[in-house]
């Protein structure tokens, strides 16, 4: 099944009130997935689906004021929180844009990209195509999310299954979330996170070049 907009929207509407409080449990995950950027001071940022915004403070401390995060964010109802945040922060070079991955225009280059809970976008490759041509050769990208445990811990699928539900709009490729953004990147590796139900994965884009390359070879 592939990922749909319309559902998530709808989805998200409902849990946008409550979001920043059931994400609580797992802010390691998501500052282990900053810390694999390596962002420096000026660098430029992308946050894929933002969401209500729980990474920006961390991903603008580390640029500096010199640098930019850009976050992308299909719900409206996540994204209004985000400017919020943003606002009474007072960070000016935070920029929020609101709409699907797919058609929402991204200027400019990006030094890192950080994956967040982004299953869905993660299994649209017109998707993937548009973030990896904004992101230049050698920027640092860091996924986390969920997946499915390993076979000895098959019982916990349903569990992922269940808690997987409320938030993806497909449950295809949970296996290895990662698999569709592996053409982009070099030097990917990953490590299981709550007992093999989620995942930290970390990599460099590839160049434009190689990338076509390996495309041209399938």
């Amino acid at each position: 099944m592939k990922p749909s907009r319309d559902e998530a929207i709808a989805r998200y509407r409902r849990h946008a009130p409550g979001y920043d409080a059931s994400a609580q449990r797992t802010m390691w995950i998501r500052e282990r997935a900053i810390g694999q950027l390596g962002l420096c001071a000026g660098n430029r940022v992308l946050d894929i689906a933002c969401g209500t915004g729980l990474s920006l403070s961390a991903l603008r401390t580390a640029v500096g004021e010199a640098g930019e995060v850009i976050g992308i964010e299909l719900s409206p109802d996540m994204i209004g929180l985000a400017r919020d945040r943003a606002r009474e922060a007072g960070w000016s070079n935070v920029r929020l844009l609101e709409g699907s991955v797919e058609d929402t225009e991204i200027a400019g280059t990006f030094d890192a990209v950080l994956f967040h809970f982004t299953h869905d976008v993660l299994r649209s490759p017109p998707a993937l195509e548009r973030i990896f041509a904004s992101t230049r050769p050698g920027a640092r990208v860091a996924f986390a999310g969920m997946k499915y445990p390993p076979r000895w811990l098959a019982p916990l699928k349903l569990v992922v299954r269940m808690q997987a539900r409320p938030y993806m709009t497909t449950l295809e490729g949970l296996a290895a979330p990662w698999d569709l953004a592996l053409p982009y990147l070099s030097d990917f590796d990953w490590r299981p996170a709550l007992f093999g139900t989620a995942y930290i994965g970390w990599g460099r884009a590839r160049s434009r070049k190689s990338h076509c390359a390996d495309k041209a070879d399938t």
